[in-house]
């Protein structure tokens, strides 16, 4: 039980991750169009620092709960956070909602070429085949239709491609020592700091619903980025990151109960690729002689 319980728990926060990160990622797609990706930024950084500031002090204070040992890998995942940060919210302004889906659905193979180097945590075979179904699952769920590459496309490459090296560095933070509200903190400094040298530039006022807007981007911001920490504390990424492309599901679900739209035959092939490619990982996660090689 000792390993199945982990990968349980592991499984369950990144569910809750799914939700809190789609929430986000819907609001950025609503007012990304009418500003600048620092003022954004600068803005919901700042709230998130005084969120977690707060949550610090709970928890013992700042400085016990912000202090870190790995202080190189520390930076290089605040450097890759700000860089997918700005690929993202470019994508989403210049793409489709659906476009910029596809991209992250690559994250998971990103994340188990990237696991074995920077981890130690090599990708079985089998791992490998189950990591591809459920990247051909999501071309399944995306709506048909030929896509012309554009400038938009390469945002969200180089978003997938650095926030799957973000997550990377904060699993193997998390390895080293539990500090979720640290990476949370200092990656949305450097976002803060870094967004806020720009913001005099492009600042542009904001009605009242605006702002409130921000302020509830900055809250889920908040509480994905925190239990994605935690996840990555319990699953390797290759493993975590295949489930959070339950969001995808989640778009399906939402669809039949919510508009009565019918999944098509494809639609449901995809969503049972992704969600049995999902399952066998953390499956294969929980087995015991798997808990034996990671002690």
């Amino acid at each position: 039980m000792s390993g199945l319980r982990p990968a349980l728990l592991g499984a369950a926060l990144v569910a809750l991750y799914t939700a809190l990160i789609a929430a986000a990622d819907g609001i950025t797609k609503l007012i990304a169009g009418g500003y600048e990706a620092p003022q954004l930024f600068a803005l919901s950084s700042g709230l998130v620092l005084i969120i977690t500031g707060l949550s610090a002090r709970r928890q013992g204070g700042l400085r016990a709960a912000l202090a870190i040992r790995c202080r190189r890998v520390m930076a290089l995942r605040a450097a890759l956070t700000v860089v997918a940060a700005i690929g993202f919210f470019q994508a989403f302004r210049l793409l489709p909602f659906a476009d910029v889906f596809l991209f992250i659905g690559l994250m998971p193979l990103f994340a188990a070429a990237l696991s074995g180097p920077a981890l130690g945590e090599p990708v079985r075979p089998a791992a490998w085949l189950a990591l591809g179904a459920g990247a051909g699952g999501i071309l399944f769920l995306l709506p048909e239709g030929s896509v012309a590459l554009d400038a938009g496309h390469g945002w969200a490459l180089l978003a997938s491609l650095t926030g799957t090296a973000s997550m990377v560095a904060a699993r193997r933070i998390a390895k080293e020592e539990r500090k979720p509200l640290a990476q949370v903190f200092w990656p949305n400094l450097a976002l803060a700091l870094s967004m806020g040298a720009v913001l005099p530039f492009v600042w542009h006022p904001m009605p009242l619903a605006d702002v409130l807007w921000v302020a509830g981007y900055a809250v889920f911001l908040f509480g994905a980025r925190f239990v994605s920490v935690e996840a990555l504390r319990l699953l390797p990424a290759f493993v975590a990151t295949p489930l959070m492309n339950l969001q995808f599901v989640w778009m399906v679900v939402i669809g039949f109960f919510g508009f009565g739209e019918v999944p098509t035959l494809g639609a449901l092939l995809g969503t049972a690729l992704v969600v049995g490619s999902g399952l066998w990982l953390v499956a294969d996660e929980a087995m015991p002689a798997r808990a034996v090689r990671r002690a």
